[in-house]
C-alpha cells in the first residue's frame, strides 16, 4: 500500500461517502486510489473554490466534515477562498491538496506554492505530510480537530512522492491524543447557576441565537428553553432558520440588515442571552451601548469569542447542546413575561403583514420571497448568496423547519450554487433552492455543469437587476457621488446559458402572474432556473 492508498483507506475509516475536487498532476496518485473504491463518490467541480463551497454545503447538512481535494499551485490557491469561507462560519472541513515532490520544496518549481503557510490564518490546523506512514494518524487527527470544539477547516498537504511512497504497515488509530487540544464541553456548574439566577431575575430577557446552535445540533434544546421560560428569540443571520417565522417567540433577525422588531427587542431588553453567536458588527451595531444598558450572558464553545466584541457579565464556555441540557435540568419556568411578549408581538405582527411596493415591469424581492416561502416544503434547504439577495431573503423569506445556508462571516459571492450542490448530495430527498443575484450567479454558473452531470434537482432563483445591487445602493449615498464599477453590462442571456446545459428556465416581470409562474418553476422536473426582473434602484430598506 502506498501513501495515496493509505489516504483513501483512512477516509473510508472516517466514513467519508463523498468528495469534491479537481484533479491535477500532483494529486493524481490519490485520484487513482480513489477511482478503485466503490463507497466514496466524487463530484468534479469546475473551479477549485467551489470544491470548498460544496464541501461546506455537504457538511452543514450532514453535520460531518466535508472533504475536498485539489492539486497544487493554482488549484490550492483557488481553494483558499473556499477554506476561508468555511473558517469564518465554523464549518467542519478536511481539505486535501497535492504538492510538488518533497525534495524540491522551496525551489519555486512548476506549480509549487506554500499552501500551508498561505492558509494558516484561516485553518484550525494544517499538515505538510513528510512520511506516508504518518498519513493514518494525520487523517484521524484532522477529522477530530475539524469536528470538535469550534468546528473549522483542516488542511492536509501531501507531496506527490509521499503519495507514491510505500508504507510499512497500515494501522488506523482508534483514538486521538493531541497534546494541548482538549476543547471545553460541559458548562461550569457555578456559571450555570449564575445564568439560571439571571434569567429568573430579568423582566425583559431576550435570547440571541446564532450558527453555533446548528453546529452543536441544539435546535430542539433552544426551542425547549425558550418555550419553557417564554423568552422571545432573535437570531443572527447564521441562526435564522432555528425557529419557524410564525413561532410566537420568534422576533426575527437582528442587526444592521435585520428586522425592525428584532432590533427593537434588543433595544428594550434588560438581559441578553447570546447563544452560539459572535456579536460581530453586522449583529450588534453598538456593543458599548448594549453593555451599558443590560447584563449579557454569552454561551459559546470558543472561549476566544467571549469578550472579544462585547463584555459578558456571565461567560459560559462549552458545547451548546450540553449546556442547554444543563440549564433545562434547573427549575426554570415562565415568570409572567406576558407584557414583554405582548409588546414585541405587536411589532412583529406589523412587520410580517406589511404590503410590499410595486413597480411596473419589476417584481419586488419581498413579494417573490413571501410567495415562495409559502410554497416550499416544510424541510426545504435554501442556499442564498451575498448582497441584496441575501438581505432580502433573510428579512422576507418565511422560515419553516428547514435550513438556510449562506456565507455570513466572509460574505463570499458565488457561494449559494455550489453550496446547494453539496447540500443536495447530502440530502437527495429534500427540496433545495438557490437564491442569488446576477453578479453572484456569474461567479459560479459554471457549476451548472456539475448540476447537469449528476442531474441534481436544484431550483435556482436569480434576481436580475443588471448591477451589483448592494454596492450600487451604498454608492448612492454620502460620502460617495455616483455608482461606479457596478454595472453588469455584457451579462449573458441567462435563459440561453441554462438551456446550453439542458436546464429549463422561467422569467417573470409581472406580479400578477408570479404565483402561477412559481408553481410551474417548482413543479418542473429536475433543475430549473427562475429569472425575476428586479428594479436596479431598489434598496434593502424599501
Amino acid at each position: 500500500m502506498n501513501g495515496a492508498e493509505a489516504l483513501i483507506e483512512s477516509l473510508r475509516r472516517e466514513n467519508v461517502r463523498h468528495m469534491f475536487g479537481y484533479a491535477g498532476a500532483t494529486i493524481c496518485p490519490a485520484a487513482d486510489a480513489l477511482s478503485s473504491v466503490n463507497d466514496i463518490s466524487y463530484t468534479l467541480v469546475r473551479t477549485e473554490q467551489n470544491a470548498g463551497h460544496m464541501a461546506s454545503g455537504y457538511a452543514r447538512i450532514t453535520g460531518k466534515p466535508g472533504v475536498c481535494m485539489v492539486t497544487s499551485g493554482p488549484g490550492a490557491t483557488n481553494l483558499l477562498t473556499g477554506i476561508a469561507t468555511a473558517y469564518m462560519d465554523s464549518i467542519p472541513m478536511v481539505a486535501i491538496t497535492g504538492q510538488v515532490p518533497s525534495g524540491l520544496l522551496g525551489r519555486d518549481i512548476f506549480q509549487e506554492v506554500d499552501v500551508t503557510g498561505a492558509a494558516a490564518p484561516f485553518t484550525k490546523h494544517s499538515y505538510l505530510v513528510k512520511d506516508a506512514n504518518e498519513i493514518p494518524r494525520i487523517v484521524k487527527e484532522a477529522f477530530h480537530i475539524a469536528s470538535t470544539g469550534r468546528p473549522g477547516p483542516v488542511l492536509i498537504d501531501i507531496p506527490i512522492d509521499i503519495q507514491e511512497q510505500e508504507i510499512k504497515n497500515f494501522i488506523y488509530p482508534e483514538e486521538v491524543r493531541i497534546r494541548g487540544y482538549k476543547p471545553s464541553v460541559k458548562g461550569h456548574d457555578l456559571q450555570i447557576k449564575r445564568v439560571t439566577e439571571a434569567i429568573m431575575k430579568a423582566d425583559k430577557p431576550l435570547i440571541c441565537a446564532g450558527g453555533g446552535v446548528w453546529l452543536s445540533d441544539a435546535k430542539q434544546e433552544l426551542l425547549t428553553l425558550a418555550e419553557r421560560c417564554q423568552i422571545p428569540v432573535v437570531k443572527t443571520m447564521m441562526g435564522l432558520a432555528l425557529m419557524p417565522s410564525d413561532h410566537p417567540l420568534n422576533m426575527g433577525m437582528i442587526g444592521s440588515h435585520g428586522n425592525r422588531c428584532a432590533n427593537k427587542a434588543l433595544a428594550r431588553a434588560d438581559l441578553l442571552i447570546m447563544i452560539g453567536c459572535r456579536a460581530a458588527d453586522r449583529t450588534i451595531i453598538s456593543p458599548s451601548e448594549i453593555q451599558r444598558r443590560m447584563d449579557i450572558i454569552h454561551i459559546d464553545v470558543d472561549p476566544a469569542e467571549i469578550g472579544k466584541n462585547m463584555r459578558a457579565a456571565v461567560p459560559l464556555v462549552g458545547d451548546i447542546k450540553i449546556i442547554l441540557n444543563q440549564l433545562l435540568e434547573k427549575d426554570l419556568t415562565s415568570r409572567g413575561l406576558e407584557s414583554w411578549r405582548s409588546e414585541l408581538r405587536e411589532l412583529r405582527r406589523a412587520e410580517v403583514s406589511r404590503i410590499f411596493p410595486r413597480k411596473e415591469n419589476y417584481i419586488f424581492p419581498g413579494a417573490l420571497l413571501k410567495t415562495l416561502g409559502q410554497k416550499l416544503n416544510d424541510d426545504a434547504i435554501v442556499c442564498v448568496d451575498v448582497g441584496q439577495n441575501q438581505i432580502f431573503t433573510c428579512k422576507y423569506l418565511p422560515q419553516k423547519n428547514g435550513r438556510l445556508l449562506t456565507s455570513g462571516g466572509l460574505g463570499t459571492m458565488g457561494y449559494s450554487l455550489p453550496a446547494a450542490v453539496g447540500a443536495k448530495i447530502a440530502a437527495p430527498d429534500k427540496q433545495v433552492i438557490v437564491i442569488c443575484g446576477d453578479g453572484s450567479f456569474q461567479m459560479s454558473m459554471n457549476e451548472l455543469a456539475a448540476i447537469r452531470a449528476a442531474n441534481l434537482d436544484i431550483k435556482m432563483i436569480l434576481f436580475r437587476n443588471q448591477t451589483l445591487g448592494l454596492v450600487h445602493q451604498i454608492q448612492r449615498a454620502a460620502p460617495y457621488h455616483v455608482p461606479f464599477g457596478v454595472s453588469l453590462d455584457g451579462s449573458p442571456d441567462y435563459a440561453a446559458i441554462a438551456a446550453a446545459y439542458g436546464i429549463p428556465s422561467f422569467t417573470a416581470s409581472d406580479e400578477n402572474v408570479l404565483e402561477i409562474t412559481l408553481d410551474r418553476f417548482l413543479n418542473a422536473e429536475g433543475p430549473c432556473l427562475f429569472i425575476s426582473e428586479t428594479d436596479p434602484e431598489i434598496k434593502t430598506t424599501d
